[in-house]
Protein backbone atom coordinates (compact mmCIF):
# COMPACT_ATOMS: atom_id res chain seq x y z
CA UNK A 1 0.00 0.00 0.00
CA UNK A 2 1.10 3.32 -0.91
CA UNK A 3 -0.57 5.36 1.90
CA UNK A 4 0.76 6.71 4.62
CA UNK A 5 -2.04 4.93 6.72
CA UNK A 6 -5.06 3.08 5.69
CA UNK A 7 -7.69 5.33 4.33
CA UNK A 8 -11.44 4.58 3.70
CA UNK A 9 -14.09 6.94 1.52
CA UNK A 10 -15.41 8.33 4.84
CA UNK A 11 -11.57 9.53 5.95
CA UNK A 12 -11.78 12.02 2.90
CA UNK A 13 -15.42 13.07 2.81
CA UNK A 14 -14.61 16.09 4.82
CA UNK A 15 -12.01 17.19 2.43
CA UNK A 16 -14.26 18.24 0.15
CA UNK A 17 -16.53 20.63 2.75
CA UNK A 18 -16.83 24.01 2.33
CA UNK A 19 -14.60 24.44 -0.60
CA UNK A 20 -14.52 24.08 -4.59
CA UNK A 21 -15.23 20.59 -4.62
CA UNK A 22 -18.97 20.94 -2.65
CA UNK A 23 -19.74 23.88 -5.05
CA UNK A 24 -19.03 21.49 -8.04
CA UNK A 25 -20.88 18.27 -6.65
CA UNK A 26 -17.17 16.35 -6.60
CA UNK A 27 -17.53 12.77 -4.86
CA UNK A 28 -14.82 11.04 -3.66
CA UNK A 29 -15.69 6.93 -4.88
CA UNK A 30 -13.11 4.74 -4.37
CA UNK A 31 -9.52 4.05 -2.63
CA UNK A 32 -7.17 0.70 -3.81
CA UNK A 33 -3.93 0.29 -3.14
CA UNK A 34 -2.36 2.87 -5.36
CA UNK A 35 -5.23 5.28 -6.55
CA UNK A 36 -7.48 7.06 -5.65
CA UNK A 37 -11.02 7.54 -7.80
CA UNK A 38 -13.34 10.50 -7.72
CA UNK A 39 -16.53 12.04 -10.12
CA UNK A 40 -18.35 14.84 -11.10
CA UNK A 41 -21.82 15.98 -12.34
CA UNK A 42 -21.66 17.16 -15.63
CA UNK A 43 -24.38 19.86 -15.47
CA UNK A 44 -24.59 23.78 -14.74
CA UNK A 45 -22.24 23.87 -12.18
CA UNK A 46 -18.89 22.26 -14.82
CA UNK A 47 -20.53 23.01 -18.23
CA UNK A 48 -18.83 26.22 -20.16
CA UNK A 49 -21.11 28.49 -22.18
CA UNK A 50 -21.46 26.08 -25.05
CA UNK A 51 -23.42 23.37 -22.92
CA UNK A 52 -20.15 21.24 -22.65
CA UNK A 53 -18.17 20.21 -19.69
CA UNK A 54 -15.67 23.16 -18.79
CA UNK A 55 -11.90 22.00 -18.88
CA UNK A 56 -11.58 24.51 -16.03
CA UNK A 57 -13.58 21.43 -14.04
CA UNK A 58 -11.82 18.67 -15.27
CA UNK A 59 -8.08 20.51 -13.95
CA UNK A 60 -10.29 20.48 -10.19
CA UNK A 61 -11.38 17.27 -10.77
CA UNK A 62 -7.51 16.38 -11.46
CA UNK A 63 -6.18 18.94 -8.36
CA UNK A 64 -8.60 17.87 -5.95
CA UNK A 65 -7.93 14.43 -6.58
CA UNK A 66 -4.09 14.26 -6.63
CA UNK A 67 -3.40 16.78 -3.94
CA UNK A 68 -5.50 14.27 -1.66
CA UNK A 69 -3.82 11.15 -3.20
CA UNK A 70 -0.20 13.41 -2.25
CA UNK A 71 -1.67 14.35 1.34
CA UNK A 72 -2.56 10.37 1.73
CA UNK A 73 1.44 9.70 1.16
CA UNK A 74 2.59 11.84 4.08
CA UNK A 75 2.26 12.32 7.39
CA UNK A 76 0.15 15.04 7.79
CA UNK A 77 0.98 16.22 11.08
CA UNK A 78 4.70 17.07 10.07
CA UNK A 79 4.16 17.91 6.09
CA UNK A 80 1.99 19.37 3.63
CA UNK A 81 1.00 18.42 -0.17
CA UNK A 82 0.63 21.64 -2.55
CA UNK A 83 0.35 21.50 -5.87
CA UNK A 84 2.48 23.60 -8.17
CA UNK A 85 1.87 22.59 -11.93
CA UNK A 86 -0.91 21.11 -13.56
CA UNK A 87 -1.57 20.48 -17.25
CA UNK A 88 -4.40 18.03 -18.85
CA UNK A 89 -5.82 17.48 -22.56
CA UNK A 90 -9.25 17.53 -23.46
CA UNK A 91 -10.04 14.75 -25.60
CA UNK A 92 -13.52 14.30 -25.65
CA UNK A 93 -16.66 16.58 -25.10
CA UNK A 94 -19.42 15.59 -22.46
CA UNK A 95 -22.42 17.17 -22.21
CA UNK A 96 -24.42 15.53 -19.22
CA UNK A 97 -24.48 12.92 -16.98
CA UNK A 98 -21.09 12.41 -14.67
CA UNK A 99 -17.54 11.81 -15.42
CA UNK A 100 -15.38 10.06 -13.31
CA UNK A 101 -11.38 10.53 -12.94
CA UNK A 102 -8.96 8.20 -11.19
CA UNK A 103 -5.19 9.31 -9.96
CA UNK A 104 -2.04 6.97 -9.97
CA UNK A 105 1.30 7.86 -8.67
CA UNK A 106 3.83 8.72 -11.57
CA UNK A 107 6.58 9.76 -8.96
CA UNK A 108 6.46 10.12 -4.99
CA UNK A 109 9.43 11.17 -3.55
CA UNK A 110 10.19 12.97 -0.31
CA UNK A 111 9.65 16.46 -1.79
CA UNK A 112 7.90 16.67 -5.11
CA UNK A 113 5.01 14.07 -6.49
CA UNK A 114 3.41 13.43 -10.00
CA UNK A 115 0.27 12.38 -10.26
CA UNK A 116 -1.75 11.31 -13.13
CA UNK A 117 -6.09 11.58 -13.86
CA UNK A 118 -7.67 9.99 -16.63
CA UNK A 119 -11.21 10.68 -16.68
CA UNK A 120 -13.75 9.26 -18.28
CA UNK A 121 -17.47 9.64 -18.73
CA UNK A 122 -19.45 7.29 -16.97
CA UNK A 123 -21.98 6.48 -19.51
CA UNK A 124 -19.79 5.06 -21.83
CA UNK A 125 -16.12 4.16 -20.51
CA UNK A 126 -14.73 6.64 -23.07
CA UNK A 127 -11.52 8.55 -22.49
CA UNK A 128 -12.38 12.31 -21.57
CA UNK A 129 -9.61 14.11 -20.28
CA UNK A 130 -5.78 12.88 -18.90
CA UNK A 131 -4.12 15.31 -16.43
CA UNK A 132 -1.20 15.62 -14.62
CA UNK A 133 -0.38 17.14 -11.78
CA UNK A 134 2.99 17.88 -9.84
CA UNK A 135 2.97 18.12 -6.03
CA UNK A 136 5.35 19.42 -3.49
CA UNK A 137 5.63 18.48 -0.26
CA UNK A 138 6.76 21.27 1.79
CA UNK A 139 6.88 21.11 5.79
CA UNK A 140 4.43 22.89 7.85
CA UNK A 141 7.12 25.44 9.20
CA UNK A 142 7.77 26.14 5.52
CA UNK A 143 4.39 27.51 4.76
CA UNK A 144 4.13 29.33 7.99
CA UNK A 145 7.16 31.08 7.28
CA UNK A 146 5.75 31.63 3.95
CA UNK A 147 2.65 33.45 5.28
CA UNK A 148 4.57 35.29 7.42
CA UNK A 149 6.77 37.07 4.81
CA UNK A 150 3.65 37.80 3.22
CA UNK A 151 2.17 39.50 5.81
CA UNK A 152 5.26 41.35 6.03
CA UNK A 153 5.08 42.64 2.55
Amino acid sequence: MLWFKKYAIKDLEGMRNANMGTHIGFEFTDIGDDFICGSLPVDHRTTQPFGILHGGASCVLSETLGSVAAWMTINPETHRAVGIEINANHIRAVTEGKVTGKCTPIHTGRRTQVWQTDITEDATGKRVAISRLTVAIIDHGTLSTQKKAIHLK
